[in-house]
């Protein structure tokens, strides 16, 4: 038996297998020194990558995928690829750095973007998912150096309420502004292939590497049993789409806007971007509206397309330095306004968006109308996990009311549906029901999850 924290033995043999005479050194020692080649040598490309990927880096890779994700067009689960582990494995590193390896067809399935639309989705193979995650491993270090701290989407140790309490802060120190609220039409399925290649050749010229993402790019979609090909989009779901997706975006907007644009501009400029999802806010009006003019031809040039009827210049300055009521915006699932404070004055607010909203509680009331004939204790503990993943979300300062609100429509709901399947037993009354929901099956009351931070103060509590 192993000692306590002792890495397993087909570990350790597979790792002094693929080290050969290079000392052993674990995954993150190696990013650290790509990382550090990286910053080192920021004006030309890195030649030689592929040669980290050894055992030890594939053992890593595959314990970074969800023993849970779905399967992909073989319909082999994760489970299934471990029984075989080590051999799957050093075949599947012969295959991608001897050229063999073909990239499958991601299969398509569509999740809610809102009311009236659906999102398409690619759901790689497991073995896909595996390597697509060891070459994340070696270009998210080489990326890292250059990203701007702006964006905050798919990238180590930020998120997206990182991004919500900048906007705040950013407002908030402005005493306002305007806001250049922006909407890209079909991000992910409008990237050419052609471009995103060419900026990938940037900053890296490792054949291996740049042999695999031109086999993911060229895959295709896998779609009742049809398989369609295209020069632009990178299919989601996977693990290399949304770094892929930040690469270019970087070049598209981050620089453009941090290297060409902020310098021109006489008032203050912000930046905000989670993946395609991004803001700009800036203190003048005129300056917004020359930046919300360039935007598209900016986009055009890359092959991306701005939205022009989503896309809109909105006023956020302070409700004391206009007559009118400040306007709002939506980011990232919250409306983001002016609020009167206790003490009277005002600081920039976030509620859970109206359409998020509606699309929670209905959610839920179909979940409900679904699941009415399992045991009450069964539909009570996935209840409690809906609602604490809400609040894992949406639990932000000043969100209180609207949690509140989703709380009292999935508790409504409930009882629609209990009240429905009961009516041979007895009807599930607001009297017996609130009973059992305060005693027996009580459902968890709004919490805030996520705290501001320490400089939370700066909210224009003027007396």
């Amino acid at each position: 038996m192993s000692n306590k924290g002792e890495r397993p033995e087909h570990e350790r043999v597979a790792g002094r297998r693929a080290a050969g005479r290079r000392p052993l050194t674990s995954v993150s020692t190696r990013q650290q020194h790509i990382a550090s080649i990286a910053k080192k040598y920021t004006d030309s490309p890195l030649t030689t990558l592929h040669h980290h990927m050894d055992m030890l880096w594939m053992y890593e890779a595959f314990k970074r995928v969800k023993n849970t994700s779905a399967t992909g067009v073989d319909k082999v689960t994760v489970e299934e690829y471990a029984q075989n582990l080590e051999e799957n494995l050093a075949e599947l590193l012969e295959k991608a750095k001897s050229g063999k390896y073909r990239a499958p067809p991601v299969k398509r399935a569509y999740i809610p973007k809102n009311e009236k639309e659906k999102r398409p989705i690619g759901i790689p193979t497991t073995e896909n998912k595996v390597l697509e995650r060891a070459v994340v491993m070696l270009l998210e270090p080489i990326y890292e150096a250059e990203f701007h701290d702006v964006s905050y989407g798919f990238r180590p140790r930020r998120s997206a309420h990182q991004g919500l309490e900048r906007i705040r802060k950013v407002l908030t120190e402005m005493g306002g502004g305007w806001v250049v609220d922006v909407d890209v039409r079909k991000y992910f399925d409008t990237i050419p292939h052609a471009q995103i290649r060419e900026i990938l050749r940037k900053r890296v010229k490792d054949r291996v590497i740049l042999r695999l993402l031109g086999k993911w790019l060229k895959a295709g979609v896998w779609e009742a049993g049809v398989v369609q090909r295209s020069e632009q989009g990178t299919p989601q779901g996977g693990v290399i789409s949304p770094l892929l997706s930040n690469i270019y975006l970087h070049e598209v907007l981050d620089n453009w806007f941090i290297k060409e644009i902020k310098p021109r501009l006489k008032g203050e400029a912000h930046l905000v971007r989670f993946a395609d999802d991004f803001v700009i806010i800036l203190k003048r009006q005129d300056e917004a509206q020359k930046v919300m003019d360039v935007l598209p031809k900016r986009f055009e040039k890359y092959g991306l397309t701005i939205h022009p009827e989503k896309t809109r210049l909105v006023d956020v300055r302070h409700p004391w330095d206009i007559r009118h009521k400040p306007e709002t915006f939506d980011f990232l699932g919250f409306t983001h306004y002016w609020g009167k404070t206790r003490r009277g004055g005002y600081a920039v607010m976030r509620k859970t968006a109206a359409k998020k909203l509606r699309r929670a509680v209905k959610d839920v009331f179909q979940w409900c109308k679904a699941k009415r004939h399992k045991p009450m204790r069964w539909q009570h503990q996935k209840l409690r996990l809906k609602v604490l993943g809400h609040y894992a979300y949406y639990g932000i300062r000043g969100n209180i009311r609207s949690l509140g609100e989703y709380r009292y429509e999935l508790l409504k709901a409930w009882r629609y549906w209990l009240d429905r399947r009961s009516r041979e037993r007895g009807r599930m009354d607001w009297v017996r029901y609130w009973k059992l929901v305060s005693t027996i099956f009580p459902i968890e009351t709004p919490r805030i999850m996520h705290k501001a931070e320490e400089n939370r103060q700066l909210c224009f509590d003027f007396f």
